[in-house]
C-alpha cells in the first residue's frame, strides 16, 4: 500500500511539473513585432512639399507590411551632415531604434562645405550609429540631383552643382561601404528623370513628388528586405 501511495505521488509531482504542449492545429507563436525604424536626414528624408504620408520612409513602411514602424522621421528641411550629428543623433537613444536609414550631403554641397569635412562627418556618424545597432540594420541611401528641376539653377551652377553632389554620394558610399553598411546609389539616377517628367518633382519646383518618392522605394525596399532577412 505504501509503495503504491509513493508511486501515486511521484506520478502527481511529474505531471504537475511537465511542461504543457499546445493542442494539435493550435496557432503558431506570434512572431516579433516590428523593429523600430527611425529616419535621419534633411528635406528628401522628411519630404518636404509632399504629406507625410508619401515621404519615402512613410512609403517604405506601408509597403514592408508590418515588418518596420516609423519611430520617427527625424529629417529636417536645410540640415547638413553637421546638423544630423548635433540635433538627430542625440534623440536616438530615447528612440531606441532597430534599424536606421541616413540621407544627407545636399546642403553641404549648397553651403559649399568642403569635402574633407563632409567626409569627417559621415564617418562620424556612421561610427556613432555602430554603437548602437549591427551594420545589417543601417542603411545609408545616396543624394539627388536636384539640379534637373525647375528651382534647382538657383542654388549654383548646375553642372558644378552635379558633380559636388555626384561627390559626396561617393564619400558616404565608401563611408558605408568600409563599414559592412549598405548603400542605395541609383537615387541619383532616379531623380534625373525629372528632367523629361514633371509629375516627379513637387509644387515647389525642387522637391521629389510622391511619384518620384514611390521610384526610390522601388530601389530601397529590396535593400531593406535583404537586410532585414539578415541575422
Amino acid at each position: 500500500m505504501r509503495a503504491l501511495l509513493v508511486g501515486s505521488l511521484l506520478w502527481t509531482v511529474a505531471a504537475c511539473t511537465m511542461t504543457p504542449q499546445p493542442p494539435p492545429n493550435s496557432p503558431s507563436p506570434t512572431p516579433a513585432g516590428p523593429l523600430r525604424f527611425v529616419a535621419l536626414g534633411d528635406s528628401y528624408t522628411i519630404g518636404t512639399s509632399v504629406v507625410a504620408a508619401d515621404a519615402w520612409p512613410s512609403q517604405l513602411v506601408a509597403r514592408l507590411g508590418g515588418r518596420l514602424e516609423l519611430a520617427a522621421n527625424l529629417g529636417v528641411n536645410g540640415y547638413s551632415s553637421a546638423d544630423l550629428l548635433a540635433a538627430e543623433l542625440p534623440a536616438l537613444d530615447r528612440l531606441e531604434p532597430g534599424f536606421v536609414t541616413v540621407q544627407v550631403g545636399v546642403n553641404d554641397v549648397v553651403r559649399d562645405v568642403h569635402q574633407a569635412e563632409y567626409r569627417t562627418n559621415v564617418e562620424r556618424i556612421l561610427d556613432q550609429l555602430l554603437t548602437r545597432l549591427p551594420p545589417n540594420r543601417i542603411l545609408a541611401v545616396a543624394t539627388p540631383d536636384y539640379t534637373v528641376t525647375p528651382m534647382g539653377a538657383a542654388f549654383g551652377n548646375p553642372g558644378q552643382q552635379r558633380t559636388a553632389i555626384t561627390r559626396f554620394n561617393d564619400v558616404l558610399r565608401r563611408a558605408a561601404e568600409e563599414r559592412g553598411v549598405a548603400f542605395v546609389a541609383s537615387i541619383f539616377e532616379i531623380s534625373q528623370r525629372a528632367a523629361a517628367d514633371p509629375s516627379l518633382v513637387a509644387p515647389d519646383g525642387l522637391h521629389p513628388s510622391a511619384a518620384q518618392y514611390a521610384l526610390w522605394v522601388d530601389v530601397i525596399l529590396p535593400e531593406v528586405e535583404a537586410l532585414l532577412a539578415s541575422r
